[in-house]
């Protein structure tokens, strides 16, 4: 009879992660800027792995474009390149690492991000601001990727676990220092960031 149950909720869970995983991949509006072939694998890409993994909790805007040649970026539109159609786990990194740029910008009190981002530039005085280590667009977006990477680190690992997480946080070549400091410093400045409140959510959200 437990046995029995045991299965019976076994069964009901897989149905409600299933339906709540297929309502995200529908809730996503997923534009194309030039409608090539690239950018529609790169559309099916995406909604694939919306269909896949449980994203729910990562989702901070709705409205996603696909653009061949482009570097990703999360503002005003979040806009993803067709550079990782053969790689689902950058894919899904670098998705997810836009979407809490979202996160941020919009769920976040700018007062905490300010004291946060003051902190660190205690713990880290100086800061590269040239590709391929720092952000060219500056000391303050420098020190603000790394909340948005130490965020993306914890993602990632929610969705892929620790290893698969940290392997493809060293993968990169792009905010070298910013990804080498988070995974150095991953106690450090997560409590840092709990500190201040800067803490997704732990349940799922609907995308507004």
């Amino acid at each position: 009879m437990i046995q029995g149950l045991q299965m019976l909720w076994g069964v009901v869970l897989l149905v409600v992660i299933t339906v709540g995983q297929t309502c995200a991949a529908e809730a996503i509006d997923i534009r194309l800027h030039s409608g090539t072939p690239l950018e529609e694998r790169g559309r099916e890409q995406l909604r694939r792995l919306l269909r896949t993994y449980d994203l729910h909790r990562w989702l901070f805007t709705r409205d996603i474009l696909i653009q061949s040649g482009v570097i990703p970026h999360s503002h005003p539109v979040l806009t993803l390149n067709t550079r990782y159609l053969v790689d689902d786990t950058a894919e899904l990194a670098t998705f997810v690492h836009e979407q809490l740029h979202w996160f941020l910008t919009d769920h976040v009190e700018r007062a905490k991000t300010n004291a946060a981002l003051t902190e660190l530039r205690v713990l880290y005085p100086t800061v590269p601001t040239a590709a391929p280590e720092g952000d060219p667009l500056g000391e303050r977006s420098t020190y603000l990727h790394l909340i948005v990477c130490h965020l993306e680190l914890q993602a990632v690992t929610a969705i892929l676990g620790e290893q698969s997480a940290r392997q493809q946080m060293e993968r990169w070549t792009h905010y070298t220092w910013v990804y080498r400091t988070v995974l150095t410093e991953t106690e450090r400045i997560g409590e840092l960031l709990r500190r201040h409140g800067i803490v997704v959510p732990e349940q799922p959200r609907e995308t507004e």
